[in-house]
């Protein structure tokens, strides 16, 4: 077994089923994960808000990284000592790595004109129309539109003018990153430079030199997270083909999709001593 073993893991379609956002094929790992102090970490383009609730519903606690990176919540006292450049906020440490979504908005107004019904985005959308796109319940839609670090564009138009408008964002200082179904507006932060400063602060408070990082993800957004880890684990998807990686050693790709497939592989990594390439 792996010691010091820290489990990062995307939601939507990873630990949650794409079409159902159903755990429970995970429920029997998360438990014996939770029984010998391995912490499951989840790294999301969730908002806090949805965090809040589905850490409940799903059973663990800790540290957890929200909106594609954007900042890391740490329960406090959840380390004997706060982590340095965190601020306290609503119970948590927090950790922030990008502008609020208000800068975000101000640039998506300078481009409406000339952009004009070929997007919308979660902040001019009804709830009903976010429901639609996401297939997330009433209240889950809501939860989802409480975004404090980002704006999720929802591309109408074709793909040769959203490339001229993902260019003109980042030339204004955007860094776009498509996920799933929407195209996120961020600044310059991503799920991999959150996983290593926490992965910093896990090995400060345990004193060792070493944490082991296990990343589970399925789609492009994933993708430094997966780079970042000292194992990478692509969660097959039904609805797209795996997240494509520079690296060539610490990857394992599931035979099985979703919640399935992250059961499957913990197993064979932390469990059965399985080799991966």
């Amino acid at each position: 077994m792996l010691n010091d073993v820290l489990v990062f893991t995307d939601l939507d379609g990873t630990l949650l089923d794409h079409h159902t956002y159903s755990f429970a094929p995970a429920l029997p790992m998360l438990h014996k994960l939770n029984s010998i102090n391995i912490p499951v970490i989840p790294n999301t383009s969730k908002t806090f808000a949805e965090l809040i609730e589905l850490r409940q519903q799903i059973g663990i606690e800790g540290p957890f990284i929200v909106e594609n990176g954007a900042a890391i919540y740490i329960p406090i006292l959840y380390f004997k000592t706060q982590p340095k450049d965190t601020t306290s906020r609503n119970g948590y440490w927090v950790k922030e790595f990008t502008k609020p979504r208000e800068h975000w908005l101000s640039l998506i107004d300078e481009l409406k004109g000339l952009y004009s019904g070929e997007f919308k985005h979660f902040s001019n959308m009804s709830n009903t129309e976010i429901m639609t796109a996401t297939g997330l319940s009433a209240k889950q839609a809501r939860l989802a539109a409480t975004r404090e670090y980002g704006e999720p564009i929802l591309w109408l138009g074709s793909a040769s003018i959203k490339n001229k408008f993902v260019q003109t964002i980042i030339d204004l200082g955007v860094t776009p990153l498509q996920g799933g179904r929407f195209l996120h507006l961020s600044g310059e932060c991503d799920k991999g430079k959150a996983l290593i400063w926490l992965t910093k602060q896990f090995k400060k408070e345990r004193d060792v030199k070493q944490c082991t990082s296990i990343a589970l993800g399925d789609g492009q957004n994933d993708v430094a997270m997966l780079e970042a880890a000292d194992i990478a684990v692509r969660i097959l998807s039904p609805t797209n083909a795996p997240p494509i990686l520079t690296r060539q050693t610490g990857v394992f790709t599931s035979q099985a999709y979703g919640p399935s497939g992250w059961t499957e592989c913990l197993e064979k990594i932390i469990f059965s001593h399985q080799q991966f390439n």
